[in-house]
């Protein structure tokens, strides 16, 4: 006897693929639904905001079940990876006849799971920011060491990272990937935890063997054995992902955390350059620069933005393309324009590579690949654009002892290299598939298959012949619709098809005697409310004719376009070296149309580690102050040798945090490649840069904003060299005043003379200005500020010296705060000063305040009589004598006060 509590054949099916899929949402196809059960219900209903319902029974309990329908799948899926959720697709491998043929009438149909849908596997164009790369992410350690492996599989983007322990927590924060992996047990960051033997060194050495072929790795570069566990534990999660069928994988690129500027995870966050701090676009510097018009392009300029350079001849090509579209306005205005014409053909090959691409993917590959043939002719007329600008001889030679050497895939070239020649020969090339393309295909393919129609007419002869036959055949049913309705006399008889009957008659209800009657020669089929539907042997002859013709027609379009994307694959390393120069054109001269518009300087570069900045601008806050109809007020900034740390006092609100950050981002700009927001500038290459800057807590860990700052200042301290750019703001003001002061001092004591690196430190200890007078290298400035009429007026003009005073309690009453509090601090500001003159200590005047004094008493005991006087004359009916005793007057209240 069956055991009653046992599993149904297809909940024992669902219960085996839930179990290989994890902590994945599993999506169970069901015809036309894919369906969620149990857990995975309740959590799916509530994120897509889809009614819950139930289903059978298991375990003496109903089955909490929804579903989502297929055609629409890809909306609901980028919901629920959106919310963090990973998902595991059953799909039936077998229709429902060829299961009831094999193995009887009630026989379940097979399915498995055929794909594993991660935030960091996605290709699908609906699921993806076409303007920001998608990196999945694998963390290997080996012998001490570690290494990232990063692939961005919607384009086929492979790295390979080598960097030391202390600076992953900085690669994994510029690569901000949407998904990490590690093994098992590891101390790392990581979304996705994988087995342990993934990640083994020389298991991935074959893995990599295996993927690209070949029986070394030399071809590649030098890969250690961090890097070789990081590569094939990232392989093996893409593998197990695909379920057997890897994504396109470009031949990896080895790069070295030391060729590009050191930013870690607090100092990207606290100058917001590829995102804000509420995780927006929109805000960060990145927003700001960006005038791309591809989605490529986009892509490429954050990666440039979130990984600035190291080596200078590279950084010059750049710039020497960049100024090439800025000098000549109408050569960059025809390259824009062709480019925004231009699909998205990394991401086109990327879906194609992964067997989710369509007839459209290839249109994108035909167009994309023609028109950046065309542009290649275009750019081949304008090499004078290209100049590489002349260098100092003694930076290129040193440049050349060094072995400057080109990296594919990051617009970097060694030393004498134009950029614009070595880019253009890569828009062409592509030819034969150019031609085989436009011939097979429609001009706008469509995504889906099911229905044929996207292989064009003339190209293939037998498939012209299958569709005349069908077209035939649907005239030849037209034809016999018209006779059907002359001979039965109903003028609303009509052929009508669908799934399940096919081609059929169907008639208004009132008619349908007449289609009834034995000898009319129709076989009633089925009644509905409105309409009674019938078959007919000559309509059947005539069906089976177009069906057929259809369904080998459709057939022969699939052969097609299986042929047509195994041409685009084997070509897919050319494809993707096309979709790259493509970028790196868009990047240049989007950055030239930016220089343009807000009139940006070419930065030029030195050796020695300076930092000169005349009239420069912090790009975003100028362009949220130019949204006001007000003017941004620009500043120099010189750091030298001999004043190499600038301690920078003022206001609060006055700029000081604008003037630190602005400079730390033109640092940024220079060394991504760009022109920078300032009337000139020169600098030294920048290895690190720090910012502590803004107060933040890290509640999760245990740490107040105090300790936040202390580790972050002191991660500085450790690691800041000779060649960093630091830029500090209010170090020490989250503890007791004088612990916070020390702490500052000890900091600028510590930066002047270990670190010995370029700094600018802002604060409002004004005590620190004494170090001036024992520190060479530190020079003092401030935000100037004005008091006009009792109102403070901030000018934000970074000048030389020392602010006066910190002017906070005007900042307060700017602020909104009550006029009793504010006179009860300038009361109490009054005593402390009055103690700290007398003895030294700002404690000495605290005994003569009354806490609790009323409001009345306190605005009582900061009256001015001197202002009191003053803003009761009447100066326009004044007598020249009247005027002599008023200022009497007031000389007498001065010596009073």
């Amino acid at each position: 006897m069956p055991d009653p509590t046992a599993p149904t054949p297809m909940m024992a099916q669902y219960l085996a693929l839930k179990e290989e899929a994890g902590d994945c949402l599993l999506f169970y196809r069901m015809g036309d639904f894919f369906e969620l059960f149990f857990e995975d219900a309740r959590v799916a209903s509530g994120v897509l905001d889809i009614a819950l319902t139930a289903r059978g029974e298991h375990a003496g309990e109903k089955i909490p079940m929804c579903g989502v329908p297929v055609h629409s799948a890809t909306a609901y899926l980028q919901r629920l990876i959106k919310a963090g959720h990973r998902v595991a697709i059953a799909e039936q491998t077998e229709s429902p006849e060829a299961a009831r043929k094999a193995r009887g009438s009630k026989a379940l149909v097979n399915r498995a799971i055929v794909r594993f849908v991660t935030a960091g596997t996605l290709t699908e164009e609906a699921l993806l920011d076409s303007r920001a790369a998608n990196w999945c992410v694998a963390v290997g350690e080996a012998a001490g060491g570690v290494a990232i492996a990063a692939a961005d599989v919607s384009t086929g983007r492979f790295e390979v990272i080598a960097c030391s322990p202390q600076a992953l927590g900085a690669e994994l924060a510029r690569l901000a990937a949407a998904e990490v992996i590690a093994g098992e047990g590891g101390d790392v960051p990581a979304t996705v935890w994988r087995p342990r033997e993934d990640f083994d060194s020389g298991r991935g050495e074959e893995r990599l063997k295996r993927l690209y072929g070949v029986a070394t790795l030399d071809g590649f570069g030098q890969f250690d054995r961090a890097m070789l566990a990081a590569a094939g534990g990232l392989v093996a999660y893409l593998d197990h992902n695909g379920k057997g069928s890897l994504p396109f994988l470009r031949a990896p690129v080895i790069r070295r955390s030391a060729e590009t500027m050191a930013i870690d995870a607090a100092t990207r966050d606290s100058l917001e350059l590829t995102c804000t701090q509420a995780g927006t676009r929109k805000g960060s510097l990145l927003d700001a620069v960006d005038r791309t018009v591809t989605g490529a392009g986009a892509r490429l300029l954050a990666a440039d933005l979130g990984a600035p350079l190291m080596e200078r001849g590279a950084i010059e090509v750049r710039l020497a393309l960049v100024a090439a579209f800025h000098d000549d306005p109408d050569a960059r205005a025809r390259l824009r324009e062709r480019l925004r014409a231009l699909p998205d053909i990394g991401r086109a090959i990327g879906r194609l590579a992964a067997g989710r691409g369509s007839p459209r993917d290839l249109g994108q590959l035909r167009d994309g690949l023609d028109g950046a043939w065309l542009l290649a002719e275009q750019l081949s007329t304008v090499r004078t654009l290209s100049p590489v600008r002349a260098e100092p001889v003694e930076a290129r030679a040193e440049r050349e002892a060094l072995g400057a050497r080109p990296s594919t895939g990051s617009g970097r070239t060694g030393e004498g290299g134009d950029l614009l020649s070595q880019l253009t020969p890569k828009l062409r090339g592509h030819g034969e598939l150019i031609d085989l393309l436009k011939r097979a295909l429609v001009p706008a393919p469509p995504i889906e298959t099911s229905d044929g129609g996207y292989i064009a007419e003339g190209y293939d002869a037998a498939l012209d012949d299958l569709r005349d036959a069908g077209s035939g055949g649907r005239r030849a049913i037209a034809a016999l619709e018209a006779r059907y309705r002359t001979e039965a006399g109903i003028n609303a008889l009509k052929i009508r098809h669908n799934n399940v009957l096919g081609y059929h008659v169907e008639v208004p209800a009132k008619n349908a005697d007449v289609l009834m009657k034995p000898d009319s020669g129709f076989t009633h089929r089925q009644t509905m409310a409105g309409a009674v539907r019938f078959n007919a042997p000559e309509l059947h002859e005539v069906a089976s004719r177009v069906t057929q013709a259809g369904a080998h027609a459709v057939a022969a379009e699939a052969a097609h376009l299986e042929d047509l994307v195994a041409a685009a694959l084997a070509q897919a390393e050319p494809i993707a070296a096309t979709a790259d120069a493509l970028a790196r054109l868009d990047v240049a001269a989007g950055l030239a149309e930016r220089a343009a518009e807000g009139g940006w300087a070419r930065p030029s570069l030195v050796e020695h580690p300076c930092f000169e900045i005349v009239g420069g601008r912090h790009p975003v806050v100028e362009a949220a102050v130019a949204k006001s109809g007000e003017r941004f007020v620009a500043n120099d900034c010189a750091l030298s040798e001999g004043s190499r740390l600038w301690l920078v006092t003022g206001p609060n609100m006055g700029g000081k945090s604008t003037f630190l950050r602005q400079n730390a981002l033109i640092a940024v700009l220079a060394q991504a490649g760009s022109y920078v927001p300032a009337a000139s500038a020169t600098l030294g290459l920048v290895d690190r840069l720090f910012s502590r800057v803004g107060a933040s807590d890290n509640l999760a860990r245990g740490r107040s904003t105090f300790m936040v700052e202390m580790v972050e200042t002191a991660a500085i301290l450790a690691q800041a060299t000779l060649n960093s750019f630091v830029i500090l703001d209010e170090v020490g003001r989250g503890t007791s005043t004088y612990d916070g002061l020390a702490i500052a001092w000890a900091v600028v004591e510590a930066i002047h003379e270990d670190n010995r690196c370029r700094c600018l430190f802002a604060t409002h200890y004004h005590e620190l200005t004494r170090l001036a007078e024992r520190c060479d290298a530190l020079s003092l400035h401030h935000v100037r500020a004005r008091e006009w009429k009792g109102e403070l007026v901030l000018l934000h003009e970074v000048a030389e010296g020392p602010a006066d005073r910190s002017y906070g309690l005007a900042v307060a009453r700017l602020a909104g705060m009550p006029p009793a509090t504010v006179a009860r601090a300038k009361a109490v500001l009054a005593k402390l000063e009055a103690g700290r003159a007398k003895t030294g200590g700002l404690a000495a005047g605290l005994d003569d305040l009354p806490l609790f004094a009323a409001a009345a008493a306190v605005i009582e005991e900061a009256r001015d009589p001197l202002r009191e006087a003053v803003e009761g004359l009447d100066v326009d009916t004044l007598s020249p004598r009247e005027a002599l005793d008023q200022l009497y007057r007031l000389k007498a209240l001065v010596r009073e006060g």
